[in-house]
């Protein structure tokens, strides 16, 4: 079909950066070196001898070897099929804490 109504690839398929329905070895291994990180970051902040609120929440989360795949790499969403979506579908999830979960899900 040619003139103002051709296909696009856009129009012919949707978004051309689409987001992977799974994520993929390399993300999933960036995923837990950065808990890694921030597990360690806590740490030193433990050791310096600073006490606040944000620091005694921080060490009530589970350190990433103590966390199951699914909370690795997963996230509830009530909303999603199976209750449960992939990290990297959440928008900014580099930045975000999202290591708890409920319970059962």
């Amino acid at each position: 079909m040619f003139g103002a109504f051709r296909p696009t690839s856009v129009t012919a398929s949707g978004l051309l950066w689409k987001t992977p329905w799974k994520l993929s070895v390399t993300r999933k291994a960036n995923q837990r070196a950065r808990l890694k990180k921030v597990d360690s970051v806590i740490e030193a902040v433990r050791v310096s001898g600073v006490q606040c609120g944000a620091l005694t929440r921080a060490l009530e989360l589970p350190k990433e070897h103590e966390m199951p795949a699914k909370d690795k790499y997963t996230i509830f969403s009530p909303t999603a099929k199976g209750y449960r979506k992939g990290i990297h579908k959440v928008p900014k999830f580099t930045r975000l804490t999202l290591r708890t979960n409920p319970k059962g899900f």
